[in-house]
């Protein structure tokens, strides 16, 4: 609420120009613009929804102290395999780009067919990311967690390792792979009670 001196003021400048007076706002399309051509979830194909297929992820960042640290999670649909991104430098479009691609490209061919992720500006470089890891990338619609459950799932397991509004950034590329064998070596209620680690080792073996 304006003060009766500020609300005096606006009136004047109004009473002189003539002009209704208008508060900027954000442009339109700003916001939609924040992830070039990006490719919407709908486009999936079946399989990548009904988990028919190995080889489709779900990707997300989990913030640390003062939304200055990140670590990356990469999660496989089929199997809840886990994968970690280190990000010591920061999780800008050109950080996040190079160790994501990085990191899909340590996996078989047959185990990157897609990568699912929220509108976070994070991934403006997706582009480079699908064709330097040969991984097709789709993005959710804003405000929807659910459509990528899985990875919100397991992004609550990895708070106990990684609590809220701690710096993340001390905690080196060995310490996020330990935390990653630890979830894939777990039984997981959602898969029957079996290891990840198992299932993923089982579709490597087909």
């Amino acid at each position: 609420m304006q003060s009766r001196g500020a609300l005096r003021r606006d009136l004047a400048v109004c009473l002189r120009t003539g002009r209704v007076l208008r508060r900027p706002s954000r442009k339109t399309g700003q916001r939609k613009n924040r992830i070039p051509n990006m490719i919407n979830i709908s486009e999936r194909p079946p399989e990548v929804e009904d988990r028919a297929v190995p080889g489709n992820w779900e990707g997300d960042l989990i913030i640390g102290q003062r939304n200055q640290t990140a670590i990356g999670t990469l999660v496989e649909r089929q199997t809840g395999y886990v994968m970690l991104l280190h990000l010591p430098e920061g999780y800008k479009p050109e950080q996040v780009r190079d160790v994501l691609a990085a990191k899909i490209k340590t996996l078989p061919e047959s185990l990157r067919l897609s990568l699912s992720w929220d509108q976070g500006p994070q991934m403006r470089d997706w582009k480079h990311v699908a064709v330097d890891a040969g991984i097709d990338i789709y993005f959710c619609d804003p405000h929807s967690p659910w459509q990528r459950g899985t990875n919100e799932n397991t992004n609550g397991l990895l708070r106990q390792y990684f609590p809220k509004s701690t710096d993340l950034s001390v905690h080196s590329a060995a310490d996020l792979d330990w935390v990653a064998q630890e979830l894939n070596d777990r039984p997981r209620k959602p898969l029957a009670f079996q290891k990840p680690i198992e299932l993923i080792g089982d579709v490597l073996l087909r």
